[in-house]
């Protein structure tokens, strides 16, 4: 029981709800993150635990604030302050760090970043017009935004990065039976890192590495264990895709796009295949009956930020019907994205 000098009973209070607070307050905890991950403070700790003092000194910030601050984030479990008040990094803080495997840091860079907060801001705008925040916070939509901004797209194409880490391939190409032979595209597959780890599980296959030119020129293939296996093509998504494959590979796209454009993607798609071959849509799929799930959080990022949503199986389903294609299933993997698989018919 929780009571108040006067001996009231608070526990039913939701004035002192630790959940309301976190949620009033949440944007506290990741400015506040951002704040020492920015000034490499994860990275300081990486040896061993440091006073307020040294850290600051190490780091070009002010030890009362610095202190302060990181007193917050170790309530929330990021660090631990032990005796003589020396900070140290818990398992969690550890993914602070840059030089990690599954580094979270180019992440909260970017969930800390203005095109982030101000797209969050607009929130209220977006529920009274359904137009991103982003839109009305910058004046022109993200991608476009990304194009005339090359080190504000570096930001979001490193936490992309991180979040679509080599760890999610291995656990895709893991979960799902490829086939012993054929060729594979990967469709708007960025640098390659998905065709590599297929093609390096698979040594029957062949692929084809598919996005913008500019993208395509800085893919990661090379290397003995791939040679003779694999080329790049250069090309818009919404036009035309390499005719041949056996299958096709569609990961992290179709959610950043209203159902409109991810109509014109697998129409695309679907011109370049025939009838039996199959599309592999790699997605977070939402469960349909609202039950809890970690991207639920995620669809709202996309209503801040763009037209794109995350989908449940009945949504990718109609989708894909609609644009020539027979859902066969959908393979859960150990990581967030989940495989839709898909047959043209």
């Amino acid at each position: 029981m929780t009571t108040t000098p006067g001996g009231t009973d608070t526990s039913s209070d939701p004035r002192t709800h630790p959940a309301l607070y976190d949620l009033i307050f949440g944007h506290v905890y990741a400015s506040a993150t951002g704040a020492v991950v920015d000034h490499g403070i994860p990275d300081l700790l990486a040896d061993g635990p440091l006073t307020a003092d040294e850290l600051a000194a190490r780091s070009g910030t002010q030890a009362g604030p610095l202190r302060r601050v990181m007193r917050l984030l170790a309530e929330r479990g990021l660090f631990r302050e032990g005796e003589g008040g020396a900070f140290a990094l818990t398992g969690q803080g550890e993914l602070l760090r840059s030089d990690v495997p599954g580094s979270q840091r180019a992440a909260v860079l970017w969930a800390t970043h203005e095109m982030f907060r101000r797209s969050a801001e607009g929130l209220g705008d977006t529920l009274r017009t359904g137009r991103p925040g982003f839109d009305a916070a910058f004046g022109t939509p993200f991608f476009e935004y990304l194009a005339a901004a090359p080190e504000k797209a570096r930001v979001f194409d490193d936490a992309i990065t991180s979040a679509t880490s080599d760890g999610v391939n291995e656990e895709v190409v893991r979960s799902y039976p490829f086939p012993g032979t054929g060729t594979v595209v990967d469709v708007a597959g960025g640098q390659g890192g998905l065709l590599r780890e297929t093609l390096a599980r698979h040594p029957g296959l062949t692929g084809v590495l598919f996005d913008r030119p500019g993208t395509v020129t800085d893919h990661l293939l090379d290397g003995e264990e791939l040679k003779g296996r694999w080329r790049t093509e250069g090309g818009d998504v919404f036009t035309s895709v390499p005719e041949g494959g056996d299958l096709y590979l569609l990961k992290n796209i179709l959610h950043n796009w209203s159902d409109e454009d991810c109509l014109r993607i697998l129409g695309s798609i679907r011109r370049a295949m025939t009838p039996g071959s199959r599309l592999l849509v790699i997605d977070v799929v939402l469960p349909g009956d609202g039950s809890p799930h970690p991207a639920v959080g995620l669809d709202t990022v996309m209503l801040m930020l763009m037209e794109g949503r995350e989908r449940t199986a009945a949504e990718f389903e109609d989708l894909l019907t609609r644009s020539g294609f027979r859902l066969n299933r959908v393979v859960p993997t150990a990581a967030l994205p989940s495989v839709v698989e898909a047959e043209a018919v």
